[in-house]
């Protein structure tokens, strides 16, 4: 059993898991520019480019295989801290901080998108 079929009871093509991925990693792009922007200021959009598809790639592997999802929240956590340093060249508290609001970002505006999702499919036609 090969780790596409996995996902799905009934298996999942490839272009669905690609498909999931590329989603996620653009939404963790646009929360890390969200992110950045509202505590650096003016910063490169690409640079968020960069780093919302490392969380997004451990998301899908780790729920691919079914591990922990605790580790994989640790290790998205700590990998986004290393991008985020890496890339916008800060200390190690101010970088700390981006990361503390690209997750409780990416955590409001998912479950407001989810909210939103519930509320749209679940009305009456």
């Amino acid at each position: 059993m090969d780790a596409l079929t996995l996902q799905t009871a009934a298996g999942a093509p490839v272009t669905a898991v690609a498909g999931t991925f590329a989603l996620f990693a653009l939404f963790l792009s646009l929360t890390a520019h969200i992110a950045a922007r509202n505590i650096l200021g003016d910063v490169e959009l690409k640079k968020a480019f960069a780093v919302g598809p490392v969380p997004a790639a451990i998301a899908v592997v780790f729920t691919t295989f079914g591990w922990n999802s605790f580790v994989a929240l640790a290790l998205a956590i700590g990998l986004d801290f290393g991008f985020v340093k890496y890339l916008y060249g800060r200390s190690n508290r101010l970088s700390a901080y981006v990361v503390t609001i690209h997750f409780v970002v990416s955590v409001l505006l998912g479950l407001v998108l989810f909210g939103l999702t519930v509320i749209l499919t679940s009305a009456p036609i």
